[in-house]
C-alpha cells in the first residue's frame, strides 16, 4: 500500500514561517524608530491641529476653539506659560485644582469644585 500526503497538509519549510515573524519585528522596528526620530509623542493632545485649549471661568472646565477666534462667553484663555498641551501634563493637572476668576485671577478650585 503506498500513502501519500496531500500538499495542504505539508507543513511549511521553517524559513517561510519565519519571515513573517522577521517582517512584522523589522516594520515594529521602523515605526519605533521613526517617532523617535520625528519627535512623535504617544501623549494625547489636549486638543487638535488648528485650535487652542480655553477653560471655563470659575471652574475646571476646558474646550477647544479654532485658531483666530476668540472663546466662547464663559470661558477664557489660558495664562501664558500655563497651558496644558498634552492630556495629564503638569498644566493639565494644574487646572483640575485651579481656575481663573472673573477678575482674571488665578485661584484654587474649593474642594469638590
Amino acid at each position: 500500500m503506498r500513502t501519500t500526503t496531500h500538499p495542504s497538509h505539508r507543513s511549511l519549510p521553517v524559513p517561510v514561517a519565519r519571515t513573517g515573524r522577521s517582517v512584522r519585528g523589522l516594520v515594529l522596528a521602523c515605526v519605533a524608530a521613526a517617532a523617535v526620530l520625528t519627535g512623535c509623542s504617544m501623549e494625547e493632545a489636549s486638543c487638535g491641529g488648528g485650535e487652542y485649549p480655553v477653560l471655563t471661568v470659575g471652574g475646571t472646565g476646558s474646550a477647544c476653539v479654532p485658531n483666530g477666534e476668540e472663546p466662547p462667553e464663559g470661558y477664557t484663555r489660558y495664562p501664558e506659560g500655563k497651558v496644558p498641551e498634552h492630556v495629564g501634563d503638569k498644566w493639565d493637572t494644574y487646572w483640575q485644582t485651579h481656575t481663573v476668576d472673573e477678575d482674571g485671577k488665578v485661584v484654587e478650585v474649593p474642594q469638590g469644585g
